[in-house]
């Protein structure tokens, strides 16, 4: 009796769908690699040959990444040929690589320099006004970086709430709000100091740090923060 192809699996045990419904984390070895290669042979399945390659690998990826393209493609395995090899070792590698990778550091982000060079490549060529809030963990790592308005700041046109808001759906303790000037006069208006204590009240209310408001021009910055101004 022929097996079924994968395309003919219910939708729910597809290796693709079921990895876009669950998470990578949910699925076989044999189920990520079959992602990999796409497709088995008329006879098996491409979950199935990657259950069997990897039983003569005893089941470890470790022995599996050691294999060559002549050894994977010596013909015990119908339907791998040397590209679905290749990216079978590509693959292997790259978990290799990752695990000699120490986890990228986030930057610290708890000085108006540091703010500054940051949203300067965002800002330098804006031709209006864009205001956007830095969040951050308690150890001033960024965790989003959100636009809340385009097109002229003022004290009411920047949505206060869709800051907070956004601050607490991802768990951030330390906010920092930055808009740019492109007349390139750093110096802050009447509109700027109302949205400052405006913003300052409403991290009060929800105990967010407000670290600082700066605001961005090509080659100099103004910061509340530094003026004592917060």
């Amino acid at each position: 009796m022929q097996k079924l192809s994968i395309n003919q699996w219910a939708e729910e045990d597809r290796p693709r769908e079921k990895m876009m419904r669950l998470g990578a984390g949910a699925l076989s070895n044999a189920e990520l690699l079959a992602i990999l290669i796409g497709s088995g042979s008329q006879d098996e399945s491409a979950v199935d040959l990657m259950k069997r390659v990897l039983a003569d690998c005893g089941n470890n990826l470790n022995t599996l990444g050691k294999k060559t393209i002549a050894e994977l493609t010596d013909g015990r395995y119908k339907g791998l040929g040397p590209a679905k090899a290749v990216t079978v070792l590509a693959a292997c590698e790259l978990g290799k690589r990752r695990q000699r990778e120490a986890a990228e550091e986030r930057r610290r982000f708890d000085s108006a320099l540091a703010i500054y060079e940051y949203m300067l490549p965002q800002m330098q060529d804006l031709g209006e006004e864009e205001a956007w809030v830095m969040l951050m963990n308690q150890n001033f790592g960024l965790i989003n970086c959100v636009r809340l308005s385009h097109g002229g700041i003022t004290e009411t046109a920047v949505d206060i709430r869709l800051a907070i808001k956004n601050a607490l759906l991802c768990n951030a303790t330390v906010i920092a709000l930055c808009h740019n000037h492109p007349s390139g006069n750093a110096r802050p208006s009447g509109d700027d100091d109302r949205l400052t204590q405006r913003m300052k009240k409403a991290c009060e209310l929800m105990r967010l740090h407000f670290l600082d408001h700066l605001i961005v021009t090509d080659g100099r910055y103004y910061s509340y923060a530094e003026e004592g101004r917060l």
